[in-house]
């Protein structure tokens, strides 16, 4: 069963599997995590203390994370979405359904958020796939935009509202 919860240190070994396969951290900013000194070392500095980052999880082992970051001061209103599966759950959905679990639970938890912002490599289409299946709407494509993994990358913007109804 999918579920998102807080991530916990007893997490490490789960982590570790998905976090250290570079297919799955191809896109993200971060690097793969090659040993469980590492793992715990970023899941106790960054991980855990994240004002609002998930553990995804299937029959509550951790398969990937999501997570929300809002932005601060007078755009406090925006966040940034970023997610991770391991690689043996690509396909089945499982992103998906964890993104639209977490927009619920964010915009309820956050109440001054009105906008979640996705920020996805042009060459990302599952990642696309996602967020239009959730029910984010692709606002447009911004040339050289984000910097991964030294290299600037053309990104496409998608956004949710508030106001956006969340699709079954």
């Amino acid at each position: 069963m999918l579920s998102i919860r807080p991530f916990r240190l007893t997490d490490v070994d789960d982590f570790l599997t998905w976090a250290s396969d570079d297919k799955v951290t191809q896109y993200l900013r971060w690097k793969s995590i090659t040993n469980k000194e590492q793992a715990l070392t970023y899941l106790k500095e960054i991980v855990i203390p994240h004002p609002w980052r998930r553990s995804i999880c299937w029959d509550n082992k951790s398969i990937g994370y999501i997570s929300v970051k809002p932005e601060q001061g007078t755009d406090s209103h925006r966040a940034h979405i970023s997610y991770a599966i391991s690689y043996e759950f690509w396909g089945r959905g499982l992103t998906t359904a964890a993104v639209k679990m977490a927009i619920r639970m964010v915009f309820q938890e956050l109440p001054n958020l009105v906008r979640i912002e996705g920020l996805v490599e042009n060459e990302n289409v599952a990642s696309q796939k996602v967020l239009e299946k959730a029910g984010f709407q692709k606002e447009g494509y911004l040339r050289k935009y984000g910097f991964n993994k030294g290299q600037i990358r053309d990104m496409i913007m998608y956004s949710f509202l508030s106001t956006d109804v969340i699709s079954s």
